[in-house]
C-alpha cells in the first residue's frame, strides 16, 4: 500500500507521521520526500479496519493537509514510465555504467539477441557492440557525444553515444555512463528520404514571381474547385504532373485517391488492361483479376498523361467512360461504375491533332472543357532565380553537403539561358553541377549545357526602317543569346572576335547582363 501525505514543511513532522506507523506496527518498505510538500509511503497492504483507524490518526498530525492512497511512488512511476518509452522505442538502446558494463536494454535488442534482460546485465557493451573503443572513451573522463558506425548482430548501424553525468557536490559532476541509441541503415534512408522528399501537391509549392506564373496559379485555383475534366498544356519539362497533383489536391476529391496512366508508355492492349482493369480468368483460370487504375480512382482524381499519345482504339473507350462513368473489364460483360474527375497533360496540341485526324473532335471538346497552360521557363524569367536557390538548397541537402555561394554571374546566366527542356533541365543541370562541386560557389562554367542555335523566323520587322536600325536590332539579338553562353566580356570577346571592351559597350547600351562586366 501506498500513502501520499500532503503536508506544510515542519520540523519534525516526518518523525512524528514514522512514529505513528511504528505504533501500529507497520514495517515500512520505502519513503520518498517530494520538494513540493509530499510525503510518499510505502508499506505492506492492510485491512480495512486498520487503514481506517491509521488514516485519521496521521490527519491530526499538526502540519498534515491531506493524506490519500496512490498506485505508486514516485520512483515506481518514473520506473514504469522509462520503462514503457523504451519499449516502444523501435531504435536499439543501451544503457552502460562508467566502466562499460551493462545496466540496461530496451526490448528491440533483446528480440535481436533472443535472451532475457538478467542474461545481458553486467556484461561489457563491447562484447556487443564492435567498432567504438568504449572503454578509453569512458576513462578520458570528460566524455562528448560521439555519433559513429557501429556493428551488432552482423549488421551496421548508425550510433548515437551520449554520455550520462550526475551532480557531485554543489557544482561539480561525474560521469555516470552513458547511453547509446543505435539506428539502422534502413530507418536513417527512410526518414532522410521523407525529411527531403519533394512534395509537389501545393500550390503554394510553385515558384511564382512572374506574372505569367501568378496568373496561371490564379486560374489553377479556381479550376481546381470544378469537377469537369481539365486539360494542362506545357512544354517538356514544365511541371504539368506536379499543377495536376495540386489541382486534386486543391479540389473537392482531394481526399481521394490520384491515379496516373502514362498514355505514350504502353502498348495498346497492356493500357486498356492498366485503365480497365481484367475479370478473374480473363487471362486463364489461375488468373485472380485485377482492378484497373479507373477503378482504383474512384472518388478521387484520374489524371492521363501525354493524352495526345492515346491510341484510337483507347480513345473510343475513354469517350465512353466520360458519357457515363462505365466500363467493362477486359473478359468481363458486367459493367462498372466509377466516379472520377479525369485530369490530362499534353505536350503537343490537341487541336492540331484533331484536324491532323490524329484525335477524335468529340473527345478533345469533353477532355478541354477547362484548359491550363504552363509557359515555358524562358517565359518566367523572374521566377528563374528563386527557383535556382530554393532548388540549389533542397539538392545541397539531400546530398548532404554545404550550400555554396550563388554568384550574380551565374544567376544572371541562368536567367538569360532558353532552357528548352526548362525546369526539369534546370533541376538536372543543377543537380549534376552540384554533385561534382569541390567549390564553395557555384558558377556558370559548372553547368553543363548544350550549346543551342534558335532559329529567329523571319519577320517583317527585320526590314523596318533602315539597314543601321536593323543591324542593331540584330546585333542586340545576337548578343542577348550569346551572353548566358559566355557570361562576361573577355568570354563573349573571344567569341566573336573583337576587344572586350567593345563587348563591354554593347552589352551596356543593350542593357544585356552586367553591362559587360568581368568574372
Amino acid at each position: 500500500m501506498r500513502l501520499q501525505v500532503s503536508c506544510e514543511d515542519r520540523l519534525g513532522l516526518t518523525r512524528e507521521l514514522l512514529a505513528r506507523l511504528e505504533e501500529h506496527s507497520i514495517d515500512l518498505r520505502g519513503i520518498e520526500l517530494d520538494v513540493a510538500g509530499v510525503i510518499y509511503l510505502h508499506f505492506p497492504e492492510l485491512d480495512f479496519s486498520r487503514l481506517q483507524q491509521l488514516m485519521p490518526e496521521i490527519r491530526r498530525i499538526q502540519g498534515v493537509l491531506d493524506v490519500k492512497t496512490v498506485a505508486w511512488m514516485p520512483s515506481e512511476r518514473e520506473h514504469h514510465e522509462v520503462a514503457a518509452l523504451l519499449k516502444a522505442l523501435p531504435d536499439l538502446v543501451f544503457a552502460i555504467d562508467a566502466k562499460g558494463r551493462i545496466n540496461h536494454v530496451n526490448e528491440a535488442v533483446l528480440n535481436i539477441l533472443r535472451l532475457g534482460l538478467k542474461d545481458v546485465l553486467g556484461l561489457q557493451v563491447g562484447s556487443f557492440l564492435r567498432g567504438f573503443a568504449f572503454l578509453a572513451w569512458l576513462d578520458a573522463g570528460a566524455c562528448q557525444p560521439e555519433t559513429c558506425k557501429l556493428s551488432f548482430a552482423g549488421e551496421e548501424y548508425l550510433a548515437d553515444i551520449l554520455p550520462i553525468s550526475i551532480p557531485e557536490g554543489a557544482s561539480q559532476e561525474c560521469l555516470a555512463g552513458a547511453l547509446v541509441v543505435l539506428k539502422s541503415a534502413r530507418r536513417v534512408g527512410h526518414h532522410f528520404s521523407l525529411l527531403h522528399a519533394d512534395d509537389d501537391s501545393r500550390f503554394e509549392l510553385f515558384t511564382a514571381q512572374s506574372e505569367a506564373m501568378r496568373s496561371l496559379l490564379h486560374q489553377a485555383c479556381r479550376l481546381a474547385m470544378q469537377d469537369l475534366p481539365l486539360l494542362i498544356a506545357g512544354e517538356t519539362g514544365t511541371g504539368k504532373e506536379m499543377l495536376a497533383r495540386a489541382c486534386h489536391k486543391g479540389s473537392l476529391r482531394a481526399g481521394g485517391p490520384f491515379m496516373t496512366l502514362n498514355c505514350a508508355a504502353l502498348p495498346d492492349e497492356v493500357a486498356e488492361h492498366e485503365l480497365f482493369g481484367s475479370a478473374p480468368g480473363a487471362f486463364g483460370a489461375a488468373w485472380p483479376g485485377k482492378r484497373g487504375l479507373l477503378e482504383q480512382a474512384n472518388g478521387g482524381s484520374f489524371l492521363l498523361d501525354e493524352v495526345a499519345e492515346m491510341s484510337p482504339l483507347l480513345q473510343s473507350k475513354l469517350l465512353r467512360v466520360l458519357e457515363d462513368g462505365r466500363f467493362h473489364r477486359v473478359g468481363q460483360e458486367q459493367e462498372v461504375r466509377v466516379d472520377v474527375r479525369i485530369l490530362c497533360t499534353t505536350r503537343q496540341s490537341l487541336a492540331e491533332r484533331v484536324r491532323q485526324g490524329r484525335f477524335r473532335e468529340d473527345l478533345y471538346f469533353r477532355l478541354s472543357a477547362l484548359q491550363l497552360e504552363l509557359p515555358p521557363l524562358r517565359r518566367r524569367q523572374a521566377d528563374i532565380g528563386p527557383m535556382t536557390r530554393q532548388l540549389v538548397s533542397r539538392i545541397c541537402d539531400e546530398l548532404q553537403r554545404s550550400h555554396p555561394r550563388l554568384g550574380r554571374s551565374l544567376l544572371e546566366f541562368v536567367a538569360q539561358y532558353p532552357w528548352p527542356g526548362n525546369v526539369r533541365q534546370l533541376k538536372n543541370a543543377l543537380y549534376q553541377a552540384l554533385t561534382l562541386l569541390d567549390a564553395d560557389e557555384l558558377r556558370p562554367e559548372d553547368l553543363r549545357l548544350p550549346l543551342l542555335e534558335q532559329e529567329e523566323p523571319i519577320s517583317d520587322q527585320w526590314f523596318d526602317g533602315s539597314l543601321p536600325e536593323a543591324a542593331k536590332r540584330f546585333e542586340q539579338l545576337m548578343l542577348s543569346r550569346l551572353y548566358p553562353l559566355y557570361p562576361s566580356s573577355r568570354q563573349l570577346a573571344k567569341r566573336l572576335g573583337i576587344s572586350h571592351t567593345a563587348v563591354a559597350n554593347k552589352l551596356r547600351e543593350y542593357g544585356i547582363g552586367r553591362g559587360g562586366g568581368e568574372d
